[in-house]
């Protein structure tokens, strides 16, 4: 599979998962319309339209406010900022970190996004925004302190790839989602510890309804195991995008080396990114939590891990160069 057809892939597979979300929502909407409105003799679809509303107010508040929260979030300074009461020695990275994004933009036919520093000693970045038009990526000090040249090419192009991709906006939309199931999940819990449906359950089986009763049963696992399930959808998304960012910032700089030296010098690093927050850790180009879910590969870290493990990136990059 070449790249584009790895871009593709990745863009349907996101809408089979957000699919999936939205089919979350309608689920727990529905279970309460069954065993709440309908035990209590009414016909409108409140639940369906209330998990609904829900999902679609939490997806529009974080597609048109979320980037500037998540950079809110991480101390983020707009790099003019930072420069302007910087050392001499300072303000030289912090202008070769502006003229490679300039590079990069360029290189990838984007306007220029915002640039901002993070000021936390371990290496890291990441990308956000709606859009290649009102986009913005942050790196923090440690990576500056870190990195040469060629290896903050590489990541910056690897987050314009995620600008590029569009990937920023899914991903931003896809937490959001993630959040809306969680709280939805948390009302149904929270009612059926009030014994709000018993009464509907009770009439089911009276008549005999084994379909009800099936669907009882799956909803109550919805509603316990959504949280969890739509965690999982999300980090599924963040992994396969991982490794296309990879390929496509290579494809930028026409170095994967470069960004296979960085990565190695981030993986080195032993701290976690203590400004970076877990709600944000999928939009960085490495976990900031320090997770060991995310060094091996198998089952439990296919499903729970944010990041593919860094091994199998640099390897990957490196074949990309022709070497091992």
């Amino acid at each position: 599979m070449n790249l584009y057809d790895q871009q593709s892939a990745n863009r349907r597979r996101t809408w089979l998962i957000v699919l999936a979300f939205v089919g979350f929502l309608l689920l727990l909407g529905a279970g309460f319309d069954a065993f709440y409105v309908g035990a209590a003799g009414g016909y409108v679809p409140v639940g369906s339209i209330l998990a609904l509303g829900v999902g679609s107010v939490s997806a529009l508040a974080s597609y048109f406010g979320g980037d500037r929260a998540v950079l809110a979030a991480a101390g983020a300074v707009p790099v003019e900022e930072v420069a302007a009461s910087a050392t001499e020695g300072d303000a030289l990275k912090l202008r070769q970190l502006e003229n490679v994004v300039d590079e990069m933009a360029i290189a990838a036919g984007l306007p220029r996004p915002r640039v901002y520093v993070v000021p936390d000693p371990d290496p890291n970045a990441f990308a956000t925004g709606r859009g290649p038009e009102r986009a913005s990526i942050a790196v923090t000090r440690g990576l500056l302190d870190a990195l040469d040249r060629e290896e903050l090419q590489g990541v910056v192009a690897h987050e314009m790839s995620h600008i590029k991709n569009l990937d920023v906006r899914v991903l931003t939309l896809v937490a959001a989602l993630v959040g809306a199931v969680a709280l939805l999940s948390d009302w149904a819990r929270r009612g059926m510890m009030w014994g709000g449906g018993s009464r509907r359950r009770d009439d089911d089986e009276r008549r005999g309804g084994f379909a009800g009763i099936v669907f009882f049963v799956v909803w109550l696992i919805a509603i316990i195991l959504a949280p969890v399930l739509a965690q999982a959808l999300a980090m599924m998304v963040s992994r396969q995008r991982e490794y296309l960012a990879d390929a496509s910032g290579a494809e930028l700089t026409r170095n994967p080396l470069g960004l296979a030296r960085a990565l190695e010098k981030i993986e080195d690093a032993v701290e976690p990114t203590r400004a970076i927050n877990h709600g944000s850790a999928h939009l960085c180009i490495a976990d900031p939590l320090g997770r060991k879910l995310n060094i091996g590969e198998g089952s439990w870290s296919g499903w729970f891990a944010s990041h593919p493990p860094m091994a199998a990136r640099i390897a990957a990059l490196k074949a990309m160069a022709f070497q091992q």
